[in-house]
């Protein structure tokens, strides 16, 4: 715990080179393209239009009476953009330190660095982006209270995803076949939540599968507060609490275990 407590207390005093990192970061990723960082929103908000297009406007397709809402697009729109916030900001971030080893081995900057860094460039990008769904689906309940959820819920979302990113970080450092189970896992984890269908569509008897995926209960928190309007249930703060205790207890295991060999994985 105290070498991960430290490694925290080294990140907060070099915040500000943290928030350089983040800014080159996403520069980085579309540098030489003509649209720039602008491709950055551009994909996800083309693909979350197509949604709208396809099942909303052309099929008009309708979910069932225990649905959040009755409109197929409207609903998935919602689950997908929170799960790609997800696996861009894990799936980078898992990357991370495998990406700096050069820097690593040529200066002594904490490693929570890193996977900080990919985890903030992806939050640059999504955060306002969920923070704009949330403007434009809040008229629907007419700006009822439960719309400020939304920033204990995001946060919640980023503090779990950059305690996993960093576990799994240290995790691909050890083991380089860590990079292509994370790649699967986010695969086929869609499947696994309720992005797709609502929770009242899978099979209650293996309802519980769904939870073992860490993005159910923030999915699940998204949808009841844009497409309800109303507040997320207890179990879905649970359960963020629970996975981020989690992913906490078992990185403080690895950093303390990982720093003095983490340099040499690199």
């Amino acid at each position: 715990m105290g070498t991960f407590l430290s490694e925290l207390a080294q990140l907060w005093r070099l915040r500000g080179l943290v928030a350089v990192l983040t800014r080159r970061e996403v520069v980085a990723r579309y540098q030489g393209s003509a649209a720039g960082v602008l491709w950055a929103y551009i994909q996800p908000l083309l693909t979350v239009a197509a949604y709208y297009l396809v099942f909303d406007v052309v099929f008009a397709m309708r979910l069932g009476e225990h649905a959040p809402t009755s409109r197929v697009g409207t609903y998935l729109i919602v689950g997908s953009l929170a799960w790609m916030a997800f696996c861009d900001a894990f799936g980078r971030g898992t990357s991370s330190l495998l990406d700096a080893g050069g820097l690593l081995q040529k200066n002594a900057l904490p490693p929570i660095i890193f996977p900080a860094r990919t985890v903030l460039a992806s939050t640059v990008v999504f955060g306002p982006m969920l923070l704009l769904l949330t403007l434009a689906y809040a008229p629907v309940h007419h700006f009822a209270l439960p719309v400020i959820a939304v920033i204990p819920l995001l946060l919640l979302q980023l503090l779990m995803t950059f305690l996993l990113a960093y576990l799994f970080a240290i995790m691909a450092a050890a083991l380089r076949d860590t990079v292509q189970v994370v790649g699967f896992a986010l695969q086929v984890g869609i499947f696994l939540s309720p992005v797709l269908f609502p929770l009242t569509m899978f099979p209650a008897a293996w309802r519980w599968v769904l939870w073992l995926n860490p993005m159910t209960a923030a999915v699940s928190g998204w949808q009841t507060i844009l497409l309800q309007g109303a507040w997320p249930a207890w179990n879905v703060w649970l359960a963020l609490a629970l996975w981020s205790g989690a992913a906490a207890a078992l990185l403080c295991v690895a950093v303390r275990r990982s720093h003095d060999q983490l340099v040499d994985w690199l």
